[in-house]
């Protein structure tokens, strides 16, 4: 249902305007003042706005320009409705951004029609707003072959409706690849709308998934459009959708089947048409076996099945992912022309990336934030977790603690690559490497010949 505020300092138009639009099936909400407006404002989404333009504490115009000033997620069209409406006046509206200018007395018809008209427009304009940040995260990057592999899957399925259900550990990739389907399919010009199941609490995931009218969430806006509505027309992606509680999954499993819903707290259902991608980092059939997961919405989900691989078994993508997060990161820092060395790369190839891409990428722009002065990534400028030295070290390169068998071990191998890493920034002089850790230089050397340091390496 469609939220319209109406601002106008005279009660019986506001009361009038709220009957005629009730009855219309908009959702009305009034304010007397720009104050009151504004505040109303900040506080809940609306899609349009009938504002007058002379109100007793702040001009009609200057309140629109503020509304323009609004989170540009929240920005609603805006209708000046004025009593003695100049050519100046509605010039300057619309310099200002209103999207129509209507004259009291009001005609219902035209009224109706520009309101039905700016409804249109909100509602592309965020569909618009959305395919360009789909377009911007659809990209599957690697020339390794299970990437080629997975690439040429999603141009094979995408076209179709068929749902699909992406495995894969966390920080893979799995949005990514829901993203790249979507941007390929048939629905590319409608809504990408994700929902992550394990970050909503149990008791507003249903709410989150089908939205709810009326008020029927205390303390939330009047109402709220969910997931499956939002996505219309367009595809839903469920992350992480093994963690959903059974309750939630058998809503989600009609829904599915019926392609129809009843928000909470609403009389009559809502019919959408959505394709659905999921994406997991459980085995679900061992989750079913375990009374965790609905046999029959896994099958549903089930029909084309992806499996993205982790970093660690694609380590040859490693220098194409870093060139695209230091394109990213480096026009976002102001370095567009930041590059990592060869030796860098060799040392990030030789990290276990229990993190996957999202690991690397984190790591990526944190090098780049620590080092501003830095166009040239090399090896010391790498975090420790990732300095590891070739073959002796390689093995503990997960960073995974059951590696040691005792606390002592951990730190001596925590010392060792703190050595070393030191070592290396200073080209193997032991004298500034000791200046750089705080210690005498004879102190230095014996901590070296006790971790087994030498300097050839």
């Amino acid at each position: 249902m469609n939220h319209v505020l109406i601002v106008d300092d005279e009660a019986e138009i506001r009361e009038s305007l709220e009957s005629i639009l009730r009855e219309e099936n908009y959702l009305v909400t009034t304010a007397a003042t720009a104050t009151e407006a504004l505040e109303l404002l900040r506080d809940a989404a609306y899609d349009v706005v009938l504002l007058d333009i002379w109100l007793p504490d702040r001009d009609g115009l200057d309140t629109l320009a503020e509304i323009r000033q609004l989170d540009s997620a929240n920005v609603p069209e805006v209708i000046i409705v004025s009593g003695h409406g100049t050519i100046e006046a509605a010039v300057r509206a619309t310099k200002l951004g209103a999207y129509d200018f209507l004259e009291k007395p009001l005609s219902l018809d035209r009224t109706l029609i520009v309101l039905k008209n700016a409804m249109r427009a909100r509602q592309m304009r965020e569909d618009n707003q959305e395919f360009s940040r789909q377009l911007a995260r659809g990209t599957v990057t690697g020339n390794s072959v299970p990437m080629k592999a997975l690439r040429q899957q999603i141009k094979l399925m995408a076209p179709t409706n068929g749902r699909v259900l992406i495995y894969g550990e966390s920080g893979a990739g799995k949005e990514l690849v829901g993203r790249a389907m979507h941007a390929e399919s048939l629905r590319k010009d409608r809504p990408f709308v994700e929902l992550n199941c394990a970050a909503i609490p149990e008791d507003y995931i249903e709410s989150e998934l089908f939205g709810y009218r009326h008020g029927a969430i205390p303390g939330g806006p009047p109402e709220k459009r969910g997931t499956f509505e939002r996505a219309d027309g367009g595809t839903l992606f469920l992350d992480e959708v093994g963690d959903m509680s059974l309750k939630t999954q058998a809503k989600v499993l009609r829904a599915l089947d019926e392609q129809r819903f009843l928000p909470v707290g609403a009389s009559h259902p809502v019919h959408v048409d959505v394709r659905v991608i999921a994406a997991t980092n459980k085995d679900l059939e061992e989750e079913i076996a375990r009374g965790n997961f609905r046999e029959d919405l896994f099958y549903r989900l089930n029909v084309i099945p992806f499996f993205v691989p982790p970093l660690r078994d694609r380590k040859e993508d490693i220098p194409l992912l870093v060139k695209e997060f230091l394109q990213q990161f480096g026009a976002e820092y102001g370095r567009p022309h930041a590059e990592m060395t060869e030796d860098a790369l060799a040392a990030l190839k030789q990290y276990h990336w229990p993190g996957n891409v999202r690991e690397l990428r984190n790591l990526v722009e944190r090098v780049l934030i620590l080092n501003p002065k830095t166009q040239r990534i090399e090896r010391r400028h790498l975090p420790m977790l990732v300095y590891r030295e070739p073959g002796r070290d390689a093995g503990k390169a997960n960073g995974r603690s059951e590696e040691f068998t005792s606390l002592l071990q951990a730190r001596e191998a925590y010392e060792r690559d703190y050595i070393l890493k030191k070592l290396d920034e200073f080209h193997g002089n032991v004298s500034r490497a000791a200046e750089g850790l705080g210690l005498e230089r004879s102190h230095l050397y014996r901590k070296m010949k006790a971790l087994g340091v030498s300097i050839k390496e």
